[in-house]
């Protein structure tokens, strides 16, 4: 049976807006993503991963057939659409709200004509601007992402004079073209790009600064999960980063502190956690006597 996390039915009147953040739960079906590469890479694996994390209390599952780590190869659209298509045609089978991770318009008509619920772009639009036309025509809900560059160049585009407020403003002009091409602003939904063109530094400032992105009246996705810069932070004391798959605790506080200061949703690889650490925020904030964070 099912966790608590939100039916797909919620999102048939547009974007959910729970009290607690949305839990997104990530399923890659591609060889070399950074935390997970090739574990998920067939349809059945994948299938089974997301139904994992459904049990867990994903209120969504996001569905991703290119990696975008630092100098990733593109794969050819071919490639993506073998990949993520089966997989989202099965979990919406099984009644989970799928979003589909890409910068490609065909890969986006393709996955929500396969029932999807949402497009999450790392590009923002930048990469493909008919992915917005896809959107737009379709009603869909919409992640815009701050975005530079491809993977293979966008650490040279990491330099900032106020990096919150750069991201703020660069994400704005999203909006403005988004809106141009008819997307729902109801259901448009812009994620900071944390690791995308920034540095540790960069990202620690976006996180603690998030309200101010909230300044543009738009909801908030944050993905820190497994992210290089965690590695960095909790290094050992020769300076070896901590293993990807070690760095979970850290991004339970994440979402913790993303929770707190009032963002729509965590994009997170274990579900579980994060679930339980918004279990533990809702009930502390309605302890009498306790302001809470919301």
């Amino acid at each position: 049976m099912r966790s608590a996390g939100l039916p797909r039915s919620a999102w048939a009147d547009g974007l959910p807006r729970p009290p607690q953040p949305l839990v997104m739960g990530i399923v890659n079906v591609t060889p070399d993503s950074f935390s997970d590469g090739g574990r998920w890479a067939d349809t059945d694996r994948a299938v089974e991963h997301g139904l994992a994390l459904l049990e867990e209390g994903a209120d969504l599952l996001d569905v991703g057939g290119e990696s975008t780590r630092p100098g990733a190869t593109r794969p050819l659209l071919t490639e993506e659409l073998d990949r993520v298509v089966p997989v989202i045609r099965e979990l919406v089978a099984a009644d989970a709200a799928v979003s589909v991770d890409t910068m490609r318009h065909e890969v986006a008509a393709a996955a929500l004509e396969a029932g999807a619920v949402m497009v999450n772009d790392v590009s923002g639009g930048l990469a493909d601007p008919a992915v917005l036309d896809v959107v737009a025509g379709a009603g869909a809900a919409y992640v815009a992402m701050h975005w530079r560059a491809h993977a293979q160049q966008m650490q040279q585009h990491a330099q900032y004079a106020d990096v919150v407020v750069e991201v703020r403003d660069e994400l704005a002009q999203r909006v403005a073209t988004a809106d141009r091409a008819g997307v729902d602003l109801d259901r448009l939904v812009l994620d900071p790009g944390l690791g995308f063109a920034k540095t540790a530094d960069h990202n620690w400032s976006l996180l603690q600064r998030l309200p101010e992105l909230g300044e543009l009246g738009l909801p908030l996705l944050v993905g820190s999960s497994r992210k290089s810069f965690l590695g960095t932070l909790l290094a050992d004391a020769d300076g070896t980063p901590r293993p990807v798959d070690e760095r979970e605790d850290a991004g339970v506080a994440l979402t913790t502190l993303a929770a707190m200061q009032g963002v729509w949703g965590v994009r997170v690889h274990q579900v579980r956690g994060s679930r339980d650490a918004l279990r533990v925020l809702e009930r502390w904030s309605r302890t009498p006597g306790r302001v809470g964070p919301r």
